[in-house]
């Protein structure tokens, strides 16, 4: 029986043909009971720049209800979440410059579910922080990181791929959930699966080979024939395992967290956290942890078939938003848009009518103090809208 790449990860079996592996588990009423030991950790950060000017600095997209579902992005995430951990092992990894927001929209977040982060330092410290406080309040605990600003289309699947991933961390494992490709995009990194797990409670489980970086679209196409996975930034291990690699990664990280970590529910919290957290290493965790554990042959994918989107700019977000035969999809007032021969999505944030004729894919954004005008197929560029502006010092636009 093989053992992972260090004594703290547990066993593991492989084998080369499974015909369970082809089904993500089951489905129905347990999908929504609590998953023992289970801790949801959830990165809230960035400004989501591609989605200005409705996203920004102080009020990022995770914040806004970008779906039309009356909910926020952070509160469908802790709709999907919450019932897998209950309210009180969820955290919500933040700014502070967001915490009162945070707080707001999550009424049910325990009281010590808030890390507030003094500065941005990157995936792997937000992470690495909230693995190191749970190791410390649950030392079996296994973590599960899921970003705030996502969309899920199928709740009960993500739960049953969300059970999957514990079971396999539970042996030792760092999980990730590989989200089944509906094209050969080329803004995302992608996975590459190796051969099937035997591991009880997760007939789905592959061995992972390596993660790749986002490719051009003739190489994104070579990665959907060969059955590559969109890589969604979704990692699930136990606490003690995920800051184990870390350690080996990125010792004097690993060192810095878990000292921040020690004092986290003390009274010197505060000042370790401003000491210590500027000097962390920025880095993601994709690349302090998940590609080089996956090349010493530690890391695991569990398929993920539950309909998922990042929302990263107008034409993603234009393609979850129903769109009525001859007009374009509103997100906002329907009557305060007048659409004539007009396609694409309207966004009418400042009270005025925003009328649009003859566009058949625009993006027509219009807030208080800025208005956005392109088209889908220019909506990548926004983010340089963005970087101009912070180049002419307009801080109060971003």
């Amino acid at each position: 029986m093989r053992r992972g790449p260090q004594e703290t990860v547990g066993p593991r079996r492989v084998t080369k043909s499974s015909p369970r592996c082809q089904h993500a588990g089951v489905s129905g009423p347990a999908a929504s009971t609590v998953i023992e030991d289970f801790w949801a950790v959830v990165p809230a950060g960035g400004a989501g720049t591609r989605l200005w000017p409705l996203s920004r600095a102080g009020s990022p997209k995770f914040l806004h209800d970008l779906t039309g579902s009356g909910r926020t992005l952070l509160q469908s995430t802790w709709d999907r979440l919450a019932p897998l951990t209950g309210p009180d092992r969820l955290l919500v990894v933040t700014g502070r410059a967001h915490a009162a927001a945070v707080r707001g929209q999550l009424p049910g977040l325990d009281a010590g579910g808030a890390l507030c982060e003094p500065s941005p330092r990157d995936s792997m410290a937000a992470i690495g922080l909230a693995a190191a406080v749970v190791a410390r309040r649950a030392p079996d605990a296994v973590v599960g990181s899921f970003a705030a600003d996502h969309v899920v289309r199928d709740t009960g699947v993500f739960a049953d791929a969300v059970r999957e991933a514990v079971a396999v961390a539970r042996e030792g494992w760092v999980v990730t959930v590989g989200i089944e490709p509906t094209g050969p995009a080329t803004g995302f990194g992608y996975i590459r699966a190796g051969v099937p797990l035997d591991v009880p409670g997760a007939p789905s489980a592959l061995a992972v080979e390596s993660f790749v970086e986002k490719p051009d679209a003739g190489t994104a196409r070579e990665y959907l024939a060969a059955g590559y996975r969109w890589n969604a930034g979704m990692f699930v291990a136990r606490a003690e395992v995920l800051l184990a690699h870390l350690a080996r990664e990125l010792p004097e990280l690993e060192a810095g967290l878990r000292q921040i970590a020690a004092a986290w529910d003390t009274p010197d919290r505060e000042q370790v956290l401003d000491r210590v957290w500027p000097r962390l290493t920025r880095i993601a965790i994709d690349h302090a942890v998940a590609e080089p554990t996956a090349a010493r042959g530690g890391v695991a994918v569990v398929p993920g078939r539950f309909g998922w989107d990042d929302v990263g700019d107008w034409d993603s977000l234009t393609a979850l938003l129903p769109e009525p035969a001859g007009g374009p999809a509103v997100l906002g007032d329907p009557a305060a848009v007048l659409a004539l021969e007009a396609g694409g999505v309207v966004v009418p944030g400042s009270g005025r009518t925003v009328a649009v004729v003859g566009l058949p894919d625009a993006v027509v954004v219009d807030t208080p103090d800025a208005v956005l005008v392109t088209t889908r197929q220019q909506a990548q560029r926004v983010k340089d809208v963005v970087a101009a502006l912070r180049a002419a010092g307009r801080d109060d636009l971003l």
